[in-house]
C-alpha cells in the first residue's frame, strides 16, 4: 500500500513538474542541412570514405586474383609450394580486413574523421540551442531529428538527487 500511495504522489508530483515546464522541439538534422560547413565536412567524409574503399576493394580484387592463380596451378604446386601461397593468400586477406578495420571499424579513420569534422560543428548548434533556450526561459528543448530525445534540459529540473533520497540512497 505505502509502495502504491508512493508511486502516485511521485506520478502526480512529475506531472505537475511537467506541466509548468516550457518545452521546445527542434530538429537538429534540418539545422545541419542547412549549414555549410556542415556539408562541407559530409562532402569531405564521402569523399574520404569512397576513396578508402576503393582501395580496400582494390587489395580485395588482388587477393581474388591470387587466390584464382592459385586454384588453377595448384595441382602443378609441391606441398611446400601450395603452403607457402596459400599462407600468402591468407596473410594478404588478412592485411585487408585490418585495414577495412582499421579505416571503417569502430573507432577507426573515419569514425575519428567525423569526430574533428563535424563535433565542432555540433557543438556549435548545441550552444545556440542552449543560448535560445536559455534566452526564451525554455526548461527542455527536444529534438525531433532521431525520434524525440532530450537535446537539452536546464540542470535546475534534474531530479535524480531527489530521487536517491526516496530510495535510502545518499550521494
Amino acid at each position: 500500500m505505502k509502495k502504491l500511495l508512493l508511486s502516485i504522489a511521485i506520478l502526480l508530483g512529475v506531472t505537475i513538474a511537467a506541466s509548468a515546464q516550457r518545452y521546445c522541439v527542434i530538429d537538429s538534422k534540418y539545422i545541419l542541412d542547412r549549414m555549410v560547413e556542415y556539408k562541407d565536412a559530409q562532402t569531405k567524409l564521402d569523399q574520404l570514405s569512397k576513396t578508402w574503399q576503393t582501395e580496400i576493394d582494390n587489395r580485395m580484387a588482388d587477393v581474388e586474383r591470387m587466390y584464382k592463380s592459385y586454384q588453377a596451378e595448384r595441382a602443378m604446386l609441391s606441398d611446400d609450394m601450395r603452403k607457402k601461397r596459400e599462407d600468402e593468400i591468407v596473410q594478404k586477406e588478412k592485411a585487408v580486413k585490418d585495414l577495412q578495420r582499421q579505416r571503417f571499424g569502430y573507432e577507426g579513420d573515419l569514425f575519428k574523421e567525423r569526430q574533428k569534422l563535424v563535433k565542432p560543428i555540433q557543438d556549435k548548434v548545441y550552444n545556440a540551442t542552449q543560448k535560445m533556450a536559455t534566452s526564451r526561459a525554455f526548461d527542455l528543448v527536444l529534438d525531433k531529428a532521431a525520434g524525440i530525445s532530450i537535446f537539452y534540459a536546464d540542470p535546475k529540473l534534474d531530479r535524480s538527487d531527489d530521487v536517491l533520497k526516496l530510495l535510502g540512497i545518499n550521494k
